[in-house]
């Protein structure tokens, strides 16, 4: 028999301990390796098939560590160190790594006046700004969409518009991104658990635990997960230093990402980055359990929008018309 098996790969014995190469240790790797099986359920292990094979091994560190749920405050400042070294090397900046947990009493939610939008992106350049996506390749959090007046069919819509012509007559624009589900079906179909809903209706990923498998990708109706091909590519004197463990902290390749309603600033009591730039006005951003917020006020008083309602996932972020 020759040296050759018959799908073409080398199959000759190593002639010494030189010749033998390991590949590098991988949540996918273990996984493949069937170890997860004994770990895991029957159903997730079935589902572990396509997972992500990261830009670098992981550490023993990274390899064991435990849930986000159950990190001890001790476990997650060395999490965060390592964090912050490993931006350091890459990205040549000191960032400011946090853990900022959801306030009591906080419900976040958005709405956004679709007869004021103009259309402008500028939303969309700010989110990236604040939530260091990629610009190469570019990912966006938020897509803008120009429709006919008179119509809401999002499908027949033109993502592709030019910015520099808005606004158009006889045309609205409506953004579209994360909707904060109530009933989110992504994090339902999160083969490890690294996706959930914080108690101030925040969906977020833990991009430590993402495995990249885009489950949640095909269960979003809103196509509002963006997953990382490469490595982001950010220029240095671009890179937004304020970090956050679950939110804007550059994500490595090969995990899903997403909107998080800006927590980093939202849950110190700032805006997010879209309402603060927005030039008319038309995004709105409350704590709807806060006695007299205006988004309780538009649910009761205007005409309010949410995204293919029939699928019942129950939207944070509603869309309404003033007049």
């Amino acid at each position: 028999m020759s040296d050759q098996s018959k799908n073409g790969h080398d199959q000759r014995e190593p002639k010494s301990l030189d010749d033998i190469t390991y590949a590098p240790l991988t949540r996918r790797s273990f996984l493949k390796a069937g170890v997860a099986a004994a770990a895991l359920s029957t159903g997730s292990a079935i589902a572990l098939s396509p997972l992500r094979e990261s830009d670098q091994p992981l550490s023993m560190d990274e390899f064991l560590q435990r849930h986000y749920e159950q990190l001890t405050p001790q476990q997650m400042e060395k999490i965060l160190a390592r964090i912050k070294r490993k931006i350091k090397r890459d990205y040549d900046v000191e960032a400011d790594v946090k853990d900022i947990k959801p306030m009591p009493g906080v419900e976040f939610a958005f709405a956004l006046d679709l007869g004021r939008c103009i259309g402008c992106r500028r939303c969309v350049y700010a989110c990236m700004d604040e939530n260091n996506t990629s610009r190469d390749p570019e990912i966006q959090y938020i897509r803008v969409l120009e429709m006919g007046k008179g119509s809401m069919d999002i499908e027949s819509a033109d993502h592709y518009y030019n910015p520099e012509t808005v606004p158009k007559k006889g045309k609205f624009y409506m953004p579209v991104q994360c909707q904060q589900c109530q009933n989110p079906p992504c994090v339902k179909v999160c083969p490890v658990k690294a996706t959930w809903q914080e108690p101030d209706g925040v969906v977020v990923v833990d991009y430590n635990w993402c495995i990249g498998c885009r489950y949640c990708m095909a269960a979003c109706p809103y196509w509002a997960r963006r997953f990382n091909f490469a490595k982001p590519k950010i220029p240095r004197e671009e890179i937004n230093t304020k970090m956050d463990y679950l939110g804007n902290r550059i994500r490595p390749r090969g995990v899903v990402e997403k909107c998080t309603f800006c927590l980093r600033r939202t849950r110190q009591g700032m805006l997010p980055a879209c309402v603060e730039v927005c030039p008319t006005g038309s995004r709105i951003f409350a704590n709807i359990l806060e006695p007299g917020n205006p988004i309780s006020y538009i649910l009761e008083n205007k005409r309010v929008y949410v995204l293919k309602e029939e699928l019942k996932t129950i939207p944070r972020f509603y869309y309404f018309f003033e007049k």
